[in-house]
């Protein structure tokens, strides 16, 4: 039996308990009903029904986008955004981490400022670190927005210093961010079923949807997702840099394409748990959007019957199955756009 299956029966008798306990209010049947694969086997058969006979096209805003590849289906939702990171004049308040010149540590940083050495700038009239210094402010004046995240990024105290990570985000065009997120028949050595990011234009944010209709389309729909990358691209994800770009990149191997994907990511999973931890009963997605945002899903499909839910779609021909997981991951790549604006004004 699978951990899913264990972890499912732990749940379910963990809140049958709290069912006896507390007479068996409403709210926690549901919760405990939610748990079990027959309501996920109820609700599949729901949309067979509702959405029997009917297309994609019918349903959302659906078009074909030519690749290299074949053609793929592209599902476009544009919604209205305030989105707005104020400037912060990060390059400024890069000049006081001393901790990203060479040797110096938090201690050699603490013991330097109480000598009266609070910047970088004023490293250069430091008998032992004058060099690195002059050489460090040189080189950051030409860097791009890149290049800084990696100097924030691979600087041995990045762990204790994140929020730089999400303050230098004022350095570049919010246009540049690629809100993104991807669903799979599985977890390793599968295709992917739907690669989604959102883009911010303007007021809107507009998130494009590749779906893969049948298995013969995925170099298509990885293809149609590489098109919104160029130089300039951050990828902002959620669990991202563990899961779905090195997942993009393995199936990209498996399919024969040519792909850029090392670009500047934020994976907003390590800087929720930094910000709210302490404050929030844990720090899944759906759990910040509910307890920051006051976004609460419907009918939501949970990762572990997104494979069977696939199956049946391709087995019956319907698109039933497979319109909660569309919608499933357009919500995650617009709620990242929030997420990422929110921890912005935290750490600044």
């Amino acid at each position: 039996m699978t951990e899913d299956y264990f972890m499912e029966e732990y749940l379910r008798n963990a809140l049958s308990d709290s069912i006896r306990s507390s007479n068996s209010t409403d709210n926690v049947e549901r919760k405990e009903r939610r748990l079990s694969s027959s309501y996920y086997k109820d609700l599949k058969e729901k949309l067979l029904i509702e959405y029997e006979n009917k297309s994609l096209d019918d349903v959302m805003d659906c078009k074909i986008k030519n690749t290299s590849c074949g053609d793929a289906l592209k599902i476009t939702t544009k919604e209205k955004i305030s989105f707005n990171i104020e400037d912060n004049d990060f390059r400024n308040q890069i000049n006081n981490n001393l901790k990203l010149l060479p040797r110096i540590g938090l201690k050699t940083e603490q013991n330097l400022k109480s000598q009266g050495y609070t910047t970088i700038e004023s490293l250069k009239d430091h008998d032992k670190y004058s060099n690195v210094a002059s050489k460090f402010l040189d080189e950051i004046d030409d860097m791009s927005f890149r290049e800084i995240v990696d100097v924030l990024d691979n600087n041995r105290y990045s762990k204790k210093c994140r929020d730089n990570l999400l303050k230098c985000i004022s350095l570049t065009d919010i246009e540049n961010f690629k809100f993104m997120d991807i669903e799979t028949k599985g977890l390793s050595n599968v295709p992917i079923i739907l690669i989604g990011v959102a883009e911010i234009k303007g007021d809107n944010i507009i998130a494009s949807q590749y779906f893969l209709r049948d298995y013969t389309e995925e170099p298509n729909i990885i293809e149609a997702y590489l098109s919104h990358l160029d130089d300039d691209s951050v990828h902002v994800t959620f669990n991202g840099k563990s899961f779905d770009v090195p997942f993009i990149k393995n199936r990209c191997l498996s399919n024969g394409i040519d792909s850029e994907l090392d670009l500047p990511h934020l994976d907003l999973m390590y800087f929720a748990k930094n910000l709210w931890r302490d404050s929030l009963p844990n720090c899944q997605l759906q759990t910040i959007e509910r307890e920051v945002f006051g976004i609460t899903r419907q009918d939501d499909v949970p990762g572990q019957y997104i494979p069977g839910y696939y199956d049946t779609y391709l087995l019956e021909d319907n698109i039933g199955p497979v319109v909660p997981i569309i919608e499933h991951n357009c919500q995650d790549i617009i709620s990242l756009a929030s997420f990422l604006e929110k921890m912005y004004e935290d750490v600044n």
